[in-house]
């Protein structure tokens, strides 16, 4: 036990870096949660962004415990996953595109507003079989086992996951927060411009998925 306490920190640090650096490539999540920080506040982007964040540690769980059944089901089912998923971008797509921002954007959104926001992008980060393919490809190369299956070890390191990709979700959002009040003026555009790219997203993922 002392030598698992030891090593809580290096794991835990690990397992932040991953966490941090699988959410930060901009793609349709990031798309919409920059969108809805600017046109929602701050709390929306980041309650978003928190979809994301559990479903993250949710793959990064099924990856560090080695749960091969559960990632083969995951990625023998890619092709509905793909569908499905693009079906759900481009419906979010296209009601960003629709939408029509207020004068003033709401600061403090509805709490059931804030609860779609996370379903919406937890199930998106789900039905992307992508995600547990770069996580089990991280922790590879890692060697995150060494030494043997520890429940201590383990669990560090998913918290670790979570964390950095919260925190990259926190920064993104607090960021956007500053310079929301310059992009009022182009809120209009920004939903167009946006809604045409996660549509984008969802018409390739679509598209990969009935090849």
């Amino acid at each position: 036990m002392k030598g698992s306490v030891a090593m809580s920190p290096e794991l835990w640090l690990k397992g932040l870096v991953i966490g941090f650096s699988i959410a930060a490539p901009v793609g349709p999540i990031g798309i919409l949660c920059i969108q809805r920080g600017l046109s929602g506040g701050s709390l929306a982007g980041f309650v978003s962004g928190a979809g994301a964040a559990t479903a993250d540690a949710i793959y990064g769980s099924i990856a560090v415990f080695g749960l091969n059944a559960a990632t083969a089901l995951l990625l023998g089912q890619g092709r509905w996953l793909h569908i499905i998923g693009g079906l759900f971008l481009i419906y979010l797509g296209m009601r960003i595109f629709v939408a029509r921002p207020s004068a003033t954007a709401a600061e403090v959104p509805s709490q059931l507003g804030l609860f779609r926001n996370y379903l919406s992008t937890f199930f998106l980060t789900l039905t992307n079989p992508m995600t547990i393919l770069s996580f089990a490809a991280v922790y590879a190369g890692l060697d995150t086992r060494t030494g043997g299956f520890d429940l201590w070890r383990s669990g560090l390191m998913v918290l670790g996951v979570f964390c950095g990709s919260l925190l990259w979700w926190f920064f993104l959002s607090l960021l956007v927060g500053i310079f929301r009040k310059r992009f009022d003026p182009a809120l209009h555009w920004i939903n167009l411009v946006s809604g045409c790219l996660v549509m984008g997203f969802g018409l390739f993922s679509l598209i990969g998925g009935i090849r």
